[in-house]
């Protein structure tokens, strides 16, 4: 019945919607979080549309691979068309009112959610939907936007709006930065692995250089501050995060907070914009300019 619509077979649905998730996101195992499926089904798939297609779209080891110039040409067209799809999907099920948005874990584990009570009795009309926003990645399939910490020069975009700056410092508990108030940095360096360069950051802003102290390593920043309030050490935290632990006497910051380049913002998908979504951004920068200033080093 369809068989003359197009001059050639398309390729697979699922095959192209493997290859744009890894794509965006980098890796297999985050394509196959966001997709529902196994690392190796989304492989399988990007494998089958190379042969469909007849061209490389990836180079380079697993653990490092790139986008070849036939995976660079494919990639925009297909997010966006994606995205489209997911938009007017929305528009249909729900007249604008349902709201899905993808947040970093730690973000909205020790910020967002807490506060979440009052955004649902301002605006009980918004059925919010959060998923989890992979560690690097700035969009989500189905989002309408994803909220997350962007450097400072992404704040001039149309669709970025940052709602909170970003101060940073290392943390640790009363008790053990007493047994360490010689020195904090001696304490056992407590390091976020969706955040690896977040130690070098600080020092680098702060003009220290970090001596040698155990380092004991975590999946996200949310785990690092737990340890942190366990006493297991010493860990860099953005000040939004902490700020209430701080205030509480739950934490120390003997170095206080220095300004970061980068600052929390809320990131709009291209044609998302509903009435939820403009309730919700305004709801979040209110909710941001809420947030005490930080001590500052001394």
């Amino acid at each position: 019945m369809f068989e003359n619509l197009t001059a050639g077979p398309l390729p697979s649905l699922n095959a192209l919607r493997a290859f744009e998730a890894m794509a965006r996101t980098g890796r297999a195992t985050l394509a196959a979080q966001e997709l529902y499926v196994t690392h190796s089904a989304v492989s399988r798939q990007v494998k089958a549309l190379e042969q469909t297609l007849g061209v490389r779209l990836f180079t380079g080891p697993k653990h490092r691979l790139e986008l070849t110039a036939a995976g660079q040409a494919l990639l925009p067209a297909l997010t966006g068309a994606f995205d489209e799809i997911a938009a007017a999907v929305r528009r249909v099920r729900s007249d604008g009112e349902d709201l899905h948005l993808a947040v970093n874990a730690s973000l909205s584990v020790k910020w967002l959610i807490p506060r979440l009570p009052a955004f649902a009795g301002a605006h009980p009309e918004v059925r919010l939907h959060l998923a989890e926003l992979a560690p690097q990645a700035t969009a989500h399939r189905g989002a309408q936007a994803v909220v997350r910490i962007v450097p400072a020069g992404r704040l001039a975009e149309p669709l970025v709006t940052g709602f909170m700056p970003n101060h940073i410092g290392p943390v640790l508990a009363p008790h053990l930065a007493e047994r360490h108030a010689a020195d904090p940095l001696l304490a056992p360096r407590l390091a976020a692995q969706s955040h690896p360069q977040g130690w070098a950051i600080w020092a680098a802003v702060a003009g220290v250089e970090l001596p040698p102290a155990p380092e004991r390593p975590f999946a996200h920043l949310h785990f690092a501050m737990d340890a942190a309030l366990a006493g297991l050490g010493v860990a860099v935290m953005p000040w939004p995060l902490v700020a209430d632990y701080i205030a509480a006497g739950r934490l120390a910051a003997p170095f206080g907070f220095r300004k970061a380049e980068s600052a929390f913002a809320i990131l709009a998908a291209p044609g998302a914009e509903t009435r939820a979504l403009t309730r919700f951004r305004n709801w979040l920068v209110a909710e941001g300019a809420k947030t005490p200033a930080p001590p500052g080093p001394g």
